[in-house]
């Protein structure tokens, strides 16, 4: 090959059309899949194959991306949402959130990574969608259908770290960096020497979902572990771009950031010192209802014992506004002066906090009916943008674990015993954590979608779908919201909507929602 400037290299081959499979040997080494591999048939391990973008015929030339104003999200897990596991099966069970009411589906990460089952956020082939999904193709297909039913797509991108097998990007650049740490590995170079390309391969990895898989929105994970110091941060290099790329193409595109750390620049314009992405993920709201419906006061939990948290939380989403955490010792976050409430993301469960559970128990195995839409009607009458978790609208039954398939034993291994011993030091036996390496953990978490057909989902869901009604009939931006919490009644007023709660009602939580005209 011929080295170019910025240290790429090129070569030609007219003989290497789509379906074509190759590797790069960088000076004399093993052979390696692409960097920038488009599809990885046979996993991480395995060559790239030549994929022309081209050839797929879409169908959604009318389809103009989602308005940031009223948006339900619906964060769904491709391997575990349908049976078959793949971005077909997702597309079989579309006409339910037709229904439902969401107005997009949230992917969780589908770039290439180990094993044939596993949540994703170990990828390590960025540009390619998973082989076991039904790769490229499949992605596409889910996409267009999405539009075709009047759904958009929002993926999760992980640019904070890449997963330990297959991951060989440090042998063709200085991709990682030792200045900077993360609970999961090395994190990618943003500041240091060698720096400008890395930043180009992320930025031109968001802008290929767009441009190639025409993905309406990107969930950026745990950007509170990434770190630069350069003066034009990676995140509004991010934000420059890909709005730019997204007025370009007359369709809207969203940049949405998962955060810890309640920082209000995330999502302030750029001409005001912010970065300029629109909207940033608010665990808050979700730990100071969890606190008041299940009583759990453990680990993060603690932070939330307040009953004025949970009032505090439905007002502004962030509890943890630039005041002392006592879990944390230290002052935590902003206040979020002059955010719009929309650009706040909000879940009374996702993947995190059901799946990071030991027994990965959903707030169904919790606590009683009444406080289930309790939570629904808070959720889907806030100012804020609400995700629902796959399953969360019938109650499903099915809890979502951690899951992964390593081939190698001794990383299968430490895994398993890993997630062992971070349980048994909040109590757990270590015998009744699920082995993530087990198939067994994965299957238990596939929905079961015949529970429809059962008295008791039927009535979640038929909450679930009127609550999602009720907020259609509401104003797009909220006039005036008051939340009080006295005792254990929960009182939350918006624009003529007034959800009352009552969690001392014997053996059942007492929930009213009046819409005055």
């Amino acid at each position: 090959m011929t080295e170019f400037e910025g240290g790429w290299w090129e070569g030609a081959d007219a003989a290497a059309g789509p379906g074509t499979r190759y590797g790069f040997a960088v000076e004399g080494g093993d052979t390696r899949p692409d960097p920038r591999s488009a599809s990885q048939p046979d996993g991480v391990l395995g060559l790239s194959e030549v994929v022309d973008h081209e050839l797929h015929s879409w169908t959604d030339a009318r389809w103009n991306g989602l308005s940031p104003s009223r948006l339900i999200l619906y964060e769904l897990h491709v391997g575990t949402f349908s049976p078959a596991g793949t971005f077909d099966g997702v597309i079989d069970h579309l006409p339910h959130l037709v229904a439902l009411g969401v107005d997009a589906i949230e992917l969780m990460p589908v770039a290439e990574f180990s094993g044939n089952r596993g949540w994703g956020y170990d990828g390590v082939d960025f540009f390619a969608p998973h082989h076991a999904y039904g790769g490229p193709a499949g992605l596409k297909r889910l996409v267009d259908s999405c539009h075709a039913a009047g759904l958009g797509v929002v993926l999760d991108v992980v640019y904070n770290h890449a997963g330990p097998v297959g991951n060989y990007l440090g042998d063709f650049g200085p991709y990682f960096t030792e200045r900077h740490r993360t609970a999961w590995g090395a994190p990618f170079n943003f500041d240091g020497n060698g720096s400008g390309e890395v930043r180009r391969f992320v930025v031109d990895n968001a802008l290929m979902w767009i441009r190639d898989y025409h993905i309406d929105g990107l969930r950026l994970d745990a950007v509170h572990a990434i770190v630069d110091d350069s003066p034009l941060n990676i995140f509004e290099q991010l934000a420059t771009e890909v709005h730019a790329a997204s007025a370009a193409l007359h369709r809207s595109v969203l940049l949405f950031a998962e955060t810890d750390a309640n920082d209000p620049r995330l999502v302030r314009a750029r001409d005001a010192g912010g970065y300029g992405l629109d909207a940033a993920w608010a665990d808050d709201w979700h730990h100071a209802l969890h606190v008041v419906l299940t009583g759990e006061r453990t680990g993060y939990y603690e932070d939330f014992t307040s009953p004025g948290m949970l009032a505090k939380a439905l007002r502004q989403a962030w509890v943890y506004d630039g005041v002392w955490s006592h879990h944390r010792q230290k002052i935590r976050g902003a206040k979020p002066a002059g955010v719009p409430p929309n650009a706040f993301v909000v879940a009374a469960q996702n993947h995190d906090q059901v799946g990071n559970r030991a027994a990965g128990d959903r707030l169904a195995a919790l606590v009683d009916e009444g406080r289930l839409k309790a939570a629904a009607a808070l959720l889907l009458t806030t100012p804020f943008t609400p995700l629902l978790f796959q399953g969360e609208e019938w109650a499903a039954s099915t809890p979502f674990l951690y899951f992964t398939a390593h081939a190698d034993p001794v990383l299968g291994n430490t895994v398993s015993e890993g997630r062992r011993r971070e349980f048994a030091a909040f109590g757990w036996n270590p015998d009744d954590v699920p082995d993530p390496q087990d198939p067994r953990t994965f299957e238990q978490s596939k929905l079961k979608w015949d529970e429809l057909d059962e008295p008791y989902h039927r009535r979640m869901l038929g909450w679930y779908r009127d609550l999602i009604a009720l907020r259609r009939r509401m104003p797009a931006v909220a006039q005036e919201v008051n939340a009080h919490v006295d005792g254990d009644r929960i009182v939350f007023e918006r624009d003529g909507v007034v959800v009352s709660v009552n969690l001392c009602v014997p053996d059942c939580t007492e929930v009213e929602v009046v819409e005055h005209a």
